[in-house]
């Protein structure tokens, strides 16, 4: 087994001190800042981004990933203490697990989602390392006409499952394919959308848009709301399921983690999708459905597992393929870029160490969570009682501080302060921005190799139908397009994402 042998070479790489620190960094300061609800892994990724610049592109994208999953623990940990979720994926574990909180049992709930999650991520980490060399030998051999249409379905999946309205989704989609064409056209040399500006000649930011679309939106979001914040009072005793819970949490951790490694490959899915789904199929197949709302166990461990699964699987056709499944992996291929790595099918084989590296890191970023949050509990339960006008003030500082780290010019902060705004907007109309970073990454990428098709195929448009690949891409994308169009999918949509 060959994919063995890479694993083992991944964990000399992850293992070695300076890696390992900042995994352990990474996990650290995206728990603390994951705590903050409402302050998700994008945000926090946005926010930490630029403290990865001076870093190789190994250690960088090791220390991301460690953000990433901290950012998902501290986002449960105050659904479960608070009743507030740090992330759209822990929407659902506030309904038993903070219920579990009030009856006593805080530890349980917090040890039942930290091992359902390390759980998770160990087969989610299995998945990659033994999928993704297959995946991406297949990804060779995809032609321009292939990728422009598995792009397509991409950003078609991420309006379809997109919180809103299907306008609204399309329409930030649009906004990010209109951004990412600022910049020099990199077929004729002719400069687009740059109004003579020589700060717009390489395109607009990633680092400034993402953090001023999320970071400082969310800031100007939150400000002026009052957060009834309920923190536990006391210390949480007990931090062990006793065997009733365990017995009833271990099959829900099994079904919710093969549920998230599924949800998670596909376009728009991800940690957010399998949760939903995990805790509903959990109810349904239940002999006590009426326990769930009142501390079930299960309603915790499912969710919970099918978060990090997602979160781990939507790592597969973003190294292999290139193709962000949401919003975080969109992050991950920004961060890809500033250091020149190309996403792709290509990594594997002129980035092995960076792609071997990162896969066992994410286990061991899993394992630290586990080994050093569980007893810091009380830690970030303090952190929860610091007022949020001092938490967010210290958060754009320091975020100002990174983008003038950049290129030591102010262009960075003004131009994330315009985004920021933008951000505000789209948060006050109730759009979500994810979809607008997706619309900026593939943007560039669908023009590409839309050219590229156009000029093998001597510019005959039907190249994109006669691919047999390509065409069968276009037709489901067609296809998830027209299904949630038909008014009785479109209502229950909206009734789903209403009750999130």
């Amino acid at each position: 087994m060959e994919w063995l042998s890479h694993l083992s070479g991944g964990f000399a790489t992850a293992v070695s001190l300076h890696n390992l620190a900042l995994c352990f960094t990474g996990v650290m300061l995206g728990t603390a800042i994951g705590v903050l609800p409402g302050v998700g892994p994008l945000v926090t990724i946005a926010i930490l981004i630029p403290m990865t610049y001076a870093l190789e592109p190994t250690s960088a994208l090791i220390m991301l990933a460690g953000i990433y999953y901290g950012a998902q623990y501290g986002g449960s940990t105050t659904a479960i203490l608070v009743n507030l979720p740090g992330e759209s994926g822990s929407v659902v574990t506030c309904i038993d697990g903070h219920t579990m909180a009030r009856n006593g049992r805080a530890g349980a709930a917090l040890a039942i989602a930290a091992l359902g999650s390390f759980f998770a991520g160990t087969v989610g980490t299995l998945l990659i390392a033994g999928f993704a060399p297959y995946l991406s030998k297949i990804a060779l051999s995809f032609a321009p006409a292939d990728y422009f249409s598995l792009m397509v379905l991409g950003l078609v999946a991420a309006v379809v499952l997109a919180s809103g309205g299907l306008l609204k989704a399309f329409g930030m989609i649009l906004i990010g394919l209109l951004l990412g064409t600022v910049g020099i056209d990199l077929t004729t040399g002719t400069p687009r959308y740059t109004f003579g500006s020589f700060e717009l000649v390489d395109g607009l930011d990633f680092t400034a848009l993402a953090m001023g679309l999320f970071a400082f939106g969310d800031i100007m979001a939150n400000a002026g709301k009052t957060h009834d914040r309920q923190v536990m009072q006391g210390s949480i005793r007990a931090l062990w399921p006793n065997r009733q819970e365990f017995r009833e949490a271990w099959p829900a951790v099994l079904r919710g983690t093969a549920l998230g490694s599924i949800l998670g490959l596909l376009p728009g899915g991800g940690a957010t999708l399998s949760s939903f789904a995990s805790y509903a199929i959990e109810k349904k197949i239940s002999r006590t459905p009426e326990r769930f709302g009142n501390g079930a166990p299960a309603g915790v461990a499912a969710p919970e597992a099918a978060n990090n699964a997602g979160a781990q699987s939507s790592f597969i056709p973003m190294l292999t393929l290139g193709i962000p499944s949401n919003g975080v992996m969109a992050m991950m291929i920004g961060a890809m870029m500033i250091h020149n790595i190309v996403p792709g099918p290509e990594v594997m084989s002129r980035n092995a160490d960076l792609f071997w590296g990162l896969v066992a890191s994410m286990w061991i970023g899993n394992l630290l969570l586990v080994v050093i949050n569980l007893p810091l509990i009380g830690l970030w339960v303090s952190f929860l009682r610091i007022p949020y006008a001092y938490l967010f003030l210290a958060i754009l500082v320091f975020s100002m501080i990174g983008l003038y780290s950049i290129t030591n010019s102010s262009v960075q902060i003004f131009m994330a302060a315009g985004f920021g705004a933008l951000g505000y907007a789209v948060n006050r109309l109730g759009c979500e921005p994810a979809p607008l970073l997706l619309g900026f990454i593939l943007g560039p990428m669908i023009e590409v190799y839309a050219r590229r098709a156009l000029l093998l195929s001597h510019g005959d448009p039907s190249v994109f139908l006669t691919e047999p690949l390509s065409a069968v891409l276009l037709l489901t994308a067609l296809g998830l397009l027209a299904s949630v169009l038909s008014p009785s999918i479109r209502r229950r949509r909206e009734e789903v994402f209403a009750e999130e």
